[in-house]
């Protein structure tokens, strides 16, 4: 999560029509970024800008072409590296701040090229193309964008005209501001829709382990809380013989504790690998052998042989969250299970529906793996008189 975090925090928050979400960007991690300048994604900008702003020398040099005044010349350079200075952070402070508060950077660097004045007269449009450039990474929406770009070229027509520019001389300077603000707009754009693609890909992995976490979760309660009734039961069965000085049957209680406990401790190692599987055969051996240690009736099939085979798991977890209940819950003599080849059903002659026993987390983990296949679940009385729990394929709805 470390490296999630990190990719977060260098990348700018996107505007309203570029961000799906309609929630700050980006949403891993937490928090907007407000340190961009120290990031990755500014250190890039700051190459490419200075590399940008190193045109700024032929404006210097053209300059002391036509003087020969030093105080000039130094103050000339002290301007133009003020100038070249805002050029270079003024993107990352624009990342750095919310979108609506962004076109104050881009007015600002347009009202710092006025001190350019003195060395450049009308000629100061000529560092627009770089208000241009910052307006374009600046990640406006396109409304504001296309506004923004199409004022600054109007002033650069103003300007070239008022410097005494004619015919196509007039057009060249503001048709090179607008094209390379645009082509900016888009890049800018591309390049935030592709790092909301990889913040997506990162927040759905993010999920999807913490989806995993919750089966694992899920699937380590469905296992130990079958277990360890089973062990409960066996145990207090146990103790009664033990009680009854009956040590023959309390040794074959006891072994069988063991067993189920060796059986959950390998249950629960799967389970954290993955690759546990439920059978419902087997359940329903488990199911006889703990219903017969809790002294209840039961009524089971013989055969599952018309289940089809894609919901024989399904009817596994079934059967042990049903007969848990029962164990549990019921205070039943009788539990009778049927399966069949569009529903299961595990019902007693308890107590009935109640709140233990209508919406724990075993059932609540069941529903979903039923919902995952579009089957449904259904709580309610029993024609025995209790409790019953079905399960029903979806085609049978």
């Amino acid at each position: 999560m470390s490296r999630v975090r990190d990719f977060d925090r260098r990348l700018p928050e996107p505007p309203a029509d570029l961000n799906s979400t309609g929630e700050a960007f980006p949403t891993l991690g937490g928090e907007p970024i407000r340190n961009t300048l120290l990031q990755r994604g500014a250190r890039k900008w700051y190459f490419g800008a200075l590399f940008g702003v190193a045109w700024l020398g032929f404006t210097a040099y053209n300059f002391f072409q036509s003087t020969t005044d030093v105080p000039m010349r130094i103050l000339a350079v002290a301007l133009l590296v003020v100038f070249a200075s805002a050029v270079v952070v003024a993107v990352p402070i624009a990342w750095w701040l919310p979108v609506n508060r962004r076109l104050w950077v881009a007015a600002a660097l347009f009202a710092l090229s006025f001190i350019l004045w003195p060395i450049l007269g009308f000629g100061v449009s000529q560092t627009w193309i770089f208000v241009g450039i910052v307006t374009g990474m600046s990640l406006f929406t396109m409304r504001v964008s296309w506004l923004a770009i199409a004022v600054v070229t109007v002033l650069v027509v103003i300007f070239q005209y008022l410097e005494g520019e004619r015919g196509e001389s007039l057009v060249w300077l503001p048709a090179i501001v607008a094209s390379m603000s645009m082509m900016m707009t888009g890049f800018s754009r591309q390049i935030a829709a592709i790092n909301q693609l990889r913040a997506t890909q990162h927040e759905l992995a993010r999920l999807a382990v913490a989806e995993e976490r919750g089966r694992v979760a899920r699937d380590i309660h469905d296992i130990l809380g079958h277990s360890l009734t089973a062990i409960t039961v066996r145990a207090e069965l146990a103790g009664i013989l033990i009680d009854a000085d009956d040590a023959a049957k309390a040794g074959v209680e006891i072994a069988a504790v063991e067993e189920l406990a060796r059986g959950a401790l390998a249950d629960v190692r799967s389970t954290v690998g993955g690759y546990r599987g439920v059978n419902v055969v087997s359940e329903l051996a488990n199911a006889k052998s703990i219903l017969a240690s809790a002294g209840i009736e039961a009524d089971l099939p013989n055969t599952v042989d018309d289940l089809p085979t894609q919901y024989r798991e399904l009817a596994g977890w079934v059967v042990r969250e049903g007969v848990t209940n029962v164990v549990r819950h019921s205070g039943a003599q009788r539990c009778r299970i049927r399966i069949g080849p569009e529903s299961i059903e595990v019902a007693d002659d308890g107590r009935g529906p109640g709140g233990n026993n209508t919406s724990g987390n075993g059932l609540r983990g069941l529903g979903e793996r039923v919902d995952a296949i579009g089957g449904r679940l259904t709580v309610g009385r029993s024609d025995l008189g209790g409790f019953a729990l079905t399960v029903t394929k979806a085609d049978a709805l």
